[in-house]
């Protein structure tokens, strides 16, 4: 844990930068869903896949990215088992630590350029939903010394976070941002409830800021930093995507809904995530999970559906159904990943006819983007 002057210093950092320039579905429902020939929507393969979580069951559920500013290609990936802990990866998968944490259940992650101009460092935040303790948990790293460990095999997450918040609810999802009033931000959902509660750093530690009613129970939720705008699915009863357009005042009492069952969402709502195409615009993308298909909305209002699509078998790696949490970025991190990544979780992980432990895929965003052909 940081100490009180450590948090000062690092609060009084983030307040004073300008960072704005111009319930699963059954087992079987999963395996018959991945038997069906799945025409109807354009098909793209995973191009590499983790290792099985340590749990057995329903485990696998979020992932999230830290972005190597210095060696894109050895970027990290972070991938909760919901049961236990949190895993991280490189871009091809492979394992490159596991803390035993507890039950974190979604992870999101901020990075931001800290200092003055004699001493300037970049630090990532990571935040993860503590269903053990019913807490939010935040991890800060200076991206330099996370080099180093790499460099050095000895990468992993601390098994004590430098900050922990306790939540008055059961915590469930979570989502971060960085918001030019509030600073680094997170929004922490209800498990069995329709609470979502608004944190962010201070002098303090973490501080709740608010809490506000969505509706229904809420996992999957993703915050729009340049747009101010939080996207998030409401799943169980009425299994809707939400949109919150955000001002000073943190005003939840309007959402827009983006979709429904009614259109394009088959079963729940899960894993949002934003590919962004420049400051302002891109694609807004949902897991939509009854119908083990991801859907693309335009990044802004109204939100239009535009397109869906499915991650499909290739010779080696079986394809995704049932799907939680999913992550996207557009860098170009490698040859293998020219316009970025998409992580996505994967409810039965197949190997021939072996079913195993739950996983995630790894989809490079450029056969994507050449399947739907959308612009850039």
């Amino acid at each position: 844990m940081m100490n009180m002057v450590e948090v000062r210093q690092l609060v009084s950092l983030i307040s004073t930068k300008n960072y704005f320039p111009l319930k699963k579905a059954s087992f079987m429902l999963a395996f018959l869903l991945s038997t069906f020939a799945f025409a109807d929507y354009v098909e793209v393969e995973a191009i590499y896949e983790t290792p099985p979580v340590i749990t057995e069951g329903d485990a696998a559920d979020d992932p999230a990215i830290w972005l190597n500013k210095n060696n894109p290609s050895n970027s990290i990936i972070f991938g909760t088992d919901k049961k236990s802990g949190i895993y991280s990866y490189n871009l091809q998968g492979q394992e490159l630590s596991y803390t035993n944490l507890g039950r974190i259940n979604n992870v999101d992650t901020r990075s931001m350029n800290l200092g003055d101009d004699e001493n300037v460092s970049d630090f990532t935040f990571l935040f993860g939903s503590n269903r053990t303790l019913g807490s939010v948990d935040l991890w800060v790293f200076e991206d330099n010394k996370t080099r180093q460990k790499l460099k050095n095999n000895s990468w992993e997450v601390p098994s004590k976070p430098s900050f922990r918040g306790k939540s008055n609810i059961i915590v469930y999802g979570i989502c971060a941002g960085i918001d030019p009033k509030y600073g680094l931000v997170a929004f922490l959902t209800e498990d069995t409830g329709p609470r979502v509660e608004v944190w962010n750093l201070t002098d303090n530690g973490l501080d709740l800021i608010t809490t506000f009613n969505n509706g229904g129970e809420s996992e999957g939720c993703v915050y729009d930093d340049f747009n101010r705008t939080l996207f998030i699915s409401e799943e169980e009863v009425r299994g809707v995507l939400k949109a919150y357009r955000l001002d000073d005042s943190f005003d939840f009492s309007e959402p827009y809904i983006v979709d429904s069952r009614e259109g394009q969402i088959g079963g729940d709502p899960e894993g949002v995530s934003l590919y962004k195409t420049s400051n302002n615009s891109g694609y807004l993308i949902l897991s939509s999970q009854g119908d083990s298909k991801f859907n693309l909305y335009d990044r802004n209002y109204p939100y239009d559906y535009i397109t869906s699509f499915r991650i499909g078998s290739s010779k080696s790696i079986d394809n995704v159904t049932d799907t939680d949490g999913i992550e996207t970025i557009n860098f170009k991190l490698s040859d293998e990943y020219p316009e970025g990544i998409m992580i996505a979780q994967d409810g039965l992980n197949k190997d021939g006819y072996k079913t195993k432990r739950q996983n995630f895929k790894i989809v490079s965003f450029k056969d994507v983007l050449d399947a739907l052909n959308v612009p850039r």
